[in-house]
């Protein structure tokens, strides 16, 4: 079971899997390259490309949500509702999820190393012109941009690891990588909130571009050069094919499903828990409330437990759990005493990233062919339901407060459990019909 990360998908890579039905030729080169062309501990070059991609890592996720732990302070400087200011992150993370897909298969033809490059070149200029966002509406472009940009990464990365890293050292680089989406994207929520108690907003996304700067030069001058990468030509009739499929497959549809209304529960509660905390009765300071993101380090024991919930309790059985965990938590949540609140984010924290991560390793098990595209479509439908969980979380808050947030999460729960029923019938009624009817 991979670990999840804090924002980002979770990609499992199978080293063994068939390549890409998106790219129909390549140059003559071997179906794998020999194991000591690739890179390991101990070798030169691997803990080179292992900081580089924690690096690029960092620097991805802090830009993505760095606007998320500033959103009541951008609501006051622009005189503008939460829902409005939500868009600052629905923009990016929606324009993620729509552009994963289609620069994943680009990586197929230009190379991951000038993919990722590219990737985090733009993202981090855009990044320096986002402080000085005129208007609300010229801060949700950039934003968009800014995430269309990082869209990217992460498949890239994965692939990159996939090819230059030999296969027992493979789990630990991306355990690595994934490392650095986790510390990115809390530590550029926490690094928001203290910078922008003291200096406004602007210093706080300021401080966070130039985070991503380092970060980026790190990349660029640490990665070692692709030694394994063999360009082929795209394919888009093959790559609407194999995406076809994968929609067409009930199961894999499902998954998506519950990836994206997780997500719409975790993007709803930590888009407006920043609204609800500066408020009465609370009136914590913006530093607190950036600190409030700590709460993520949660979902690193929770994701790497999934595992051993699945091997006892099976993955819908996991998936009852995570759910249920995540239902206590909203309910929790609705106190006005802090300790309360605080609990119930933990636990739908908890939830929130066992359930991702029982659903994202599913994908990869699920789909035989195209695993690659299997798992940026569900990279898309989980971006998709942290930008809709953001934005509508928002509204209702403007709407009915924090009780409409939580309910709108509880009807996000209820969704997962619904699809999760219906796949323990299909999964029950197909096992019946495998088995010979009795006289």
């Amino acid at each position: 079971m991979p670990p999840a990360d804090t924002g980002a998908s979770t990609v499992v890579v199978d080293a063994s899997a068939p390549s890409s039905p998106v790219i129909t030729s390549r140059a003559a080169a071997p179906a794998a390259p020999p194991a000591t062309e690739r890179l390991e501990p101990g070798r030169p070059g691997y803990h080179k490309m292992s900081f580089a991609l924690f690096a690029a890592g960092v620097a991805a996720f802090a830009l993505l949500y760095s606007t998320q732990a500033l959103l009541p302070a951008i609501s006051a400087s622009y005189g503008v509702s939460a829902g409005q200011a939500s868009w600052t992150v629905s923009a990016a993370t929606g324009a993620l999820a729509l552009c994963v897909l289609p620069l994943s298969a680009l990586s197929e033809r230009f190379g991951r190393r000038q993919m990722m490059t590219a990737s985090l070149t733009v993202a981090v200029l855009v990044g320096m012109l986002v402080p000085f966002a005129p208007s609300i509406g010229w801060l949700i472009a950039l934003r968009a941009v800014q995430g269309a940009a990082l869209a990217g990464l992460p498949a890239s990365a994965m692939a990159y690891l996939a090819e230059e890293v030999r296969p027992k050292a493979l789990i630990a680089a991306i355990g690595l990588f994934v490392a650095g989406n986790s510390i990115g994207g809390m530590s550029g929520r926490i690094l928001t909130g203290w910078v922008a108690q003291a200096w406004g907003w602007r210093a706080a996304l300021a401080a966070v571009g130039l985070l991503a700067v380092a970060c980026a030069v790190a990349f660029h001058f640490l990665i070692p050069k692709a030694r394994n990468f063999t360009p082929g030509t795209l394919n888009p009739k093959a790559l609407a094919k194999t995406v076809a499929t994968h929609l067409g497959n009930p199961l894999l549809v499902r998954l998506y499903a519950i990836g994206a209304l997780f997500m719409t529960v975790f993007g709803a509660v930590y888009t407006v828990i920043g609204y609800r905390l500066v408020e009465e009765p609370f009136s914590l300071p913006q530093g607190v409330i950036g600190s409030i993101f700590l709460v993520y380090l949660v979902g690193t024991v929770s994701s790497a437990a999934a595992g051993r919930l699945v091997a006892r309790l099976g993955r819908r059985g996991a998936l009852y759990l995570a759910v249920s965990t995540t239902t206590v938590g909203l309910l929790l949540s609705l106190a006005d005493q802090l300790a309360s609140v605080l609990l119930g984010l933990v636990l739908i924290t908890a939830g929130f990233f066992a359930g991702h991560a029982v659903a994202s390793s599913s994908v990869s098990r699920t789909a035989t062919t195209g695993r690659a595209q299997a798992s940026a479509l569900y990279q898309s439908a989980y971006y998709l339901g942290s930008s809709a969980g953001g934005t509508l979380g928002a509204v209702a808050f403007h709407a009915g407060g924090w009780a409409a947030t939580v309910a709108l999460g509880l009807l996000a729960v209820l969704g997962v459990v619904s699809i999760t029923l219906y796949g323990t019938r299909v999964a029950r009624a197909e096992r019946r019909a495998l088995v010979p009817a009795t006289r």
